[in-house]
């Protein structure tokens, strides 16, 4: 270890921090919002990531025909709501979000996949694939459970993470893919040789914390969602729609995780299951910050990834095992301050 390496361990720990600050985000969203722990997260990851890479290729990616399946399934599902109750407008408006909508956004792509369009363009089109996946998962999963405990929540997070990862096997198969970088243009800050992909991470990274600020403070939605996170009962009861606050938490968690899918996609190679992995060290940030604290979550992603990064050279056997043990003495000591509930 010399001041060069430490250097260069610096840097990927940096930017694999920032990775993981943007999921630990999504995840203390979703958890304040709704009270869910979104186990899935990492596979929105992995579902932009090769989606993307899918797209690189002139290939429309599995993602589209697994949008609209997951459309007809949340149609089903308002078809057999609206049983007792039918009107027109809400059969127009089910029609519209889950049929014309995924099946909109799979023309688009077909049009467009064998056109060599420029690499921001495919990484739009690869998280506009995924956004409304969160909306789906939401309509499917949890939006009948919306009144259940932590613990069925958890258990309803671990199903839809088994579901979307053998849907990942199904629809990309077993062998990985990596993206074309965004740009393969680099330069030298002293000993480091600084690549334009790198910099676009923590330049996305930064632009999400900032709107997601912005988005809390300034709009009422945003709003909406903060009153939900402090008092889901209060909120419902000054006129809230809580199921519109789950919705928007989902979508932005999705399109959140498809944005960290297509940052890393050229830095690694991508598997099907390779977004769990990376869910999870996002996770441990977000305990790190106490699941509730944006900011502290940030900053904790950082110190993920530089733990992480140094792990690597010192006992690289052991790099998993010691970034997931340092949720352990955190949750021993926010468990002396902690008031239990019997429920949770």
């Amino acid at each position: 270890m010399d001041a060069t390496i430490a250097t260069f361990l610096i840097q990927d720990g940096v930017t694999n921090g920032a990775i993981y600050a943007l999921l630990g985000l999504a995840l203390v969203l979703v958890f304040a919002v709704t009270r869910i722990i979104f186990i899935p997260q990492g596979e929105f990851v992995a579902y932009g990531a090769l989606s993307l890479a899918l797209l690189d290729e002139g290939k429309v990616p599995g993602t589209a025909p697994m949008l609209v399946a997951f459309g007809a399934a949340a149609l089903l599902l308002d078809l057999w709501q609206m049983r007792r109750d039918f009107q027109l407008s809400s059969l127009v408006r089910a029609l519209a979000a889950n049929v014309a909508v995924p099946v909109a956004i799979y023309a688009l792509l077909a049009l467009t996949a064998p056109l060599e369009l420029p690499s921001l363009l495919r990484a739009a089109l690869a998280v506009l694939l995924i956004a409304p996946m969160g909306y789906y998962i939401y309509r499917i999963v949890y939006r009948p459970l919306v009144d259940a405990s932590v613990l069925v929540l958890l258990i309803a997070s671990l199903g839809v993470h088994l579901v979307m990862m053998g849907l990942g096997l199904v629809f990309f198969g077993p062998e990985g893919l990596r993206a074309r970088p965004l740009s393969e243009d680099s330069f030298m800050l002293g000993p480091l040789n600084v690549t334009i992909q790198s910099l676009w991470i923590y330049a996305v990274t930064i632009i999400i914390i900032v709107g997601l600020y912005l988005f809390f403070e300034k709009t009422l939605l945003g709003k909406a969602l903060r009153a939900t996170a402090v008092n889901r009962l209060g909120a419902r009861l000054v006129g809230v729609r809580t199921q519109l606050t789950g919705v928007t938490a989902l979508v932005l968690a999705a399109i959140i995780g498809a944005v960290s899918g297509v940052l890393i996609a050229p830095v690694t190679t991508i598997y099907y299951d390779t977004g769990f992995l990376i869910g999870l060290k996002g996770f441990v940030a977000a305990i790190l910050g106490g699941l509730g604290n944006f900011p502290v979550t940030a900053i904790a992603a950082i110190g993920v990834g530089l733990v992480e990064a140094f792990a690597s050279f010192f006992a690289s056997a052991y790099k998993e095992v010691i970034v997931f043990g340092l949720i352990i003495p955190v949750l021993v000591w926010l468990s002396f301050g902690a008031s239990h509930h019997e429920e949770d």
